[in-house]
């Protein structure tokens, strides 16, 4: 489990480091996230965490989640395209 976690925060540094390249990918899965909830994300996972609960209600966990599988979405996406 701790293999895990760690290999999604190194998939999550790489999506903090190329910011400018997934914020679009991050507007496009969750829709209600608006340019300034974006700019001020800038990278942040506990950022995004917490605008998904402002903007869809929900709890920590499920932001969590909901963020979690779309790292593993990104990490397919990557793979499949090497």
């Amino acid at each position: 489990m701790e293999m895990m976690a760690r290999e999604t925060t190194m998939t999550w540094d790489q999506i903090e480091g190329n910011w400018l390249h997934f914020k679009g990918k991050v507007m496009h899965n969750w829709a209600k996230l608006t340019d300034e909830d974006i700019t001020r994300i800038n990278g942040r996972r506990d950022e995004l965490v917490a605008r998904l609960q402002e903007r869809y209600g929900f709890a920590r966990s499920e932001a969590e989640r909901e963020i979690g599988a779309w790292v593993r979405s990104q990490r397919q996406v990557a793979v499949a395209s090497a």
